[in-house]
């Protein structure tokens, strides 16, 4: 590791809403590398553009880059290839990371989880109910091969600056007068991506390794939350609006996550979505 605790910092999915968050932050202060796959919405400093399912090419970049830590980011939850990015992206980083020794963060998500028996503490087994959450579990078996790697489970991402993707699809349905139900009976921990982005530079150069629970400490449905950042962005379409339970077995339901260990671990704090929207009147 290089003078003054500065490193060598490779970040997959800069294009991601947390990469765009992350990776300005972590340029600030680090030798900072960051990928994409597509779009580099970002396009400043280091860059390149990579497929993580091209094992040699994920390998290339990591051995020339030679970082001291990964922030593996990118897994993407749309689209027909998704779980082969998630999937085969873990394999390849993590097999890169062994290569040049470098301690790996992966990110994952509450969605592991069934969501019948919360809180969930870091111990607790996977027991995911669709495609992108057995790819994620998938993931985290594959990463946890690898000694040096630390596993962060969060929940929904959101800021205050950059819509993030979920809020924008729904506002864009809304002004649209398409139907939208935000369901009442699926409970998470929304995080800042502020917090999640300070949390993963604080564990590049924290000795922790393993599985660490990173979100927000206020629970809350996905539609309290949902209601929250659409008065947040003025988002004053409601009419085609609906508030209701979940119409399917194919999502999670109480994902609660246990953030006694972060609180324990992390000097970052992990404030609730009042808490941030509050700071920022």
């Amino acid at each position: 590791m290089s003078p003054k605790n500065k490193l060598r910092l490779l970040i997959t999915g800069g294009g991601s809403y947390l990469g765009q968050h992350l990776t300005p932050l972590a340029t600030a202060v680090h030798d900072t590398l960051y990928t994409y796959f597509q779009h580099d919405p970002l396009n400043r400093g280091q860059h390149e553009r990579l497929d993580l399912r091209d094992e040699t090419a994920v390998l290339r970049l990591v051995t020339d880059f030679h970082p001291d830590v990964i922030i593996h980011t990118a897994g993407s939850n749309r689209g027909a290839d998704m779980e082969a990015v998630i999937r085969l992206g873990a394999r390849h980083i993590t097999q890169a990371a062994q290569q040049v020794n470098a301690r790996l963060i992966h990110l994952s998500t509450d969605v592991v989880f069934r969501g019948d028996a919360p809180p969930y503490m870091e111990t607790a087994v996977p027991s995911p109910v669709n495609a992108y959450g057995r790819a994620k579990a998938d993931a985290e078996a594959i990463v946890q091969t690898y000694p040096h790697h630390v596993i962060i489970r969060t929940s929904l991402i959101y800021g205050l600056t950059l819509m993030d993707h979920s809020t924008a699809w729904t506002a864009g349905a809304l002004r649209a007068g398409q139907s939208v139900t935000l369901f009442n009976d699926q409970i998470r921990n929304p995080v800042w991506v502020e917090t999640l982005s300070h949390a993963c530079l604080e564990l590049a150069q924290h000795p922790f390794t393993g599985i660490l629970n990173v979100a927000g400490r206020q629970v809350m449905s996905r539609a309290d939350f949902g209601l929250k950042m659409l008065d947040y962005w003025d988002i004053a379409e409601r009419g085609s609006l609906t508030i209701g339970p979940t119409d399917s077995n194919n999502w999670s339901l109480n994902c609660e996550l246990d953030l006694r260990l972060a609180t324990a671990v992390l000097r970052t704090p992990l404030p609730g979505v009042d808490e941030v929207l509050h700071a920022r009147r």
